[in-house]
C-alpha cells in the first residue's frame, strides 16, 4: 500500500469516526482550512476524503455553505434496517471466507472485551467496540461488493444508538452485545459462518425494534 492511500485512509477513518461517536455532531461545519492544518495535508486529498463520507452519507456539501454533517433520518433508518437485515445474512452465503485459528481467536478477544465492558458500561466505548465487531464481520466474506455496501448502509445508522442511550438501559445494551458476541464466537468454532451470518442478522432486527421505541 502507497504512503498516499495508507494516508487517505487513516483520515477517513478518523473522521468517520468522529461523526459516528458524535465528536462531529448532526448539522456541524466541517472547515477544511482546520482539517488541514490539523492533519497536516494540503486540501485536495482532504476533499477526497470528504466526497467519499458524502458518498457514504456521513456529511453532504452545500455551495456557498461547505460541508455539513448530515442527521439521521427516521424513515430513512427503517429502509436501511431492512436493507443491513437482508444483508447481513448473506456474508455467510455469498464467498463466505474460511474459518482460520486467527478468526476464532479474534472473535474470542471480542469476547473478552465485551465482558470487561458489561462490568462498567459507557456508551462511547460500547459504540466504538460496536462499530470495530461490524468490521469483524464483513471480512468474514471475500465479497468487496457485499462488504462496501453493507459498511456503507451501517454508518448511516451507527450514530442512531449513541444519540437514543440517554433512554436506554446500557447496561442491558451492553448484556445484549456481549451475548451476540459469544454466540458469534460460538458459531465460528463450530465452523458454521451461516449461522454466524444468522446470529447477526436476528441481532441486527432486536436492535431496530428496541431502537423503534425512542
Amino acid at each position: 500500500m502507497s504512503d498516499a492511500i495508507d494516508r487517505f485512509q487513516r483520515l477517513h477513518m478518523t473522521l468517520r469516526d468522529r461523526i459516528c461517536l458524535l465528536d462531529y455532531p448532526p448539522g456541524a461545519k466541517l472547515s477544511e482550512e482546520s482539517l488541514a492544518a490539523e492533519f497536516g495535508t494540503s486540501r485536495t486529498p482532504l476533499r477526497r476524503v470528504l466526497a467519499r463520507l458524502e458518498t457514504e452519507g456521513l456529511v453532504i456539501s452545500r455551495h456557498g455553505v461547505g460541508t455539513i454533517v448530515t442527521d439521521v433520518d427516521i424513515v430513512e433508518m427503517a429502509q436501511v434496517y431492512d436493507l443491513r437485515l437482508e444483508l447481513a445474512q448473506l456474508v455467510g452465503v455469498l464467498s463466505p471466507c474460511l474459518i482460520t485459528p486467527d478468526i476464532i481467536t479474534t472473535g474470542a478477544e471480542f469476547v473478552a472485551r465485551g465482558t470487561a465492558l458489561a462490568r462498567a458500561p459507557a456508551a462511547r466505548a460500547f459504540a466504538r467496540l460496536n462499530m470495530e465487531f461490524h468490521d469483524f464481520g464483513l471480512t468474514l466474506t471475500t465479497n468487496a461488493a457485499l462488504r462496501d455496501t453493507a459498511q456503507q448502509l451501517y454508518l448511516r445508522t451507527t450514530r442512531i444508538w449513541l444519540k437514543a442511550i440517554p433512554q436506554m438501559d446500557l447496561a442491558r445494551e451492553t448484556e445484549i452485545f456481549l451475548d451476540e458476541m459469544r454466540q458469534t464466537h460460538g458459531a465460528l468454532e463450530s465452523g458454521d459462518m451461516r449461522a454466524a451470518a444468522l446470529i447477526r442478522k436476528a441481532h441486527i432486527s432486536m436492535s431496530f425494534h428496541r431502537l423503534s421505541g425512542f
